[in-house]
């Protein structure tokens, strides 16, 4: 399982930070909340993160994806392995991630972000 490209990507985004978390899970975050979790150990789900509302359920019909553990309520998405979308689709989607909590964020946090 390669994670370094997903872990370039999330990094190249404007103020995310990461951490590791729940012993073996990379976290990619943004003001404090996260938006992206990447297994590090083998044998879990390839990589959650956040989609939008109208997406959420076009993505869980696809083979491979699935409502992520927990975080399924507040719209996450699994994918069950790196094949399960394309890595353009996959960059997209943890842009959006990362989109959709920024813009979830207090303003007082926004605006600390943009300065």
């Amino acid at each position: 399982m390669n994670v370094e490209w997903v872990r370039r990507h999330c990094l190249s985004l404007s103020h995310t930070t990461e951490t590791v978390q729940w012993g073996d899970h990379l976290l990619f975050k943004i003001g404090g909340k996260m938006y992206a979790v990447l297994p590090l150990s083998p044998g879990g789900n390839f990589l959650s993160c956040k989609a939008s509302a109208d997406e959420f359920e076009d993505l869980v019909e696809r083979p491979g994806i699935i409502p992520a553990p927990y975080l399924a309520r507040a719209n996450w998405v699994a994918l069950q392995s790196e094949e399960a979308m394309s890595r353009p689709e996959v960059k997209r989607l943890l842009s959006q991630s990362y989109s959709l909590v920024l813009a979830k964020l207090p303003k007082k946090t926004r605006a600390a972000l943009a300065q």
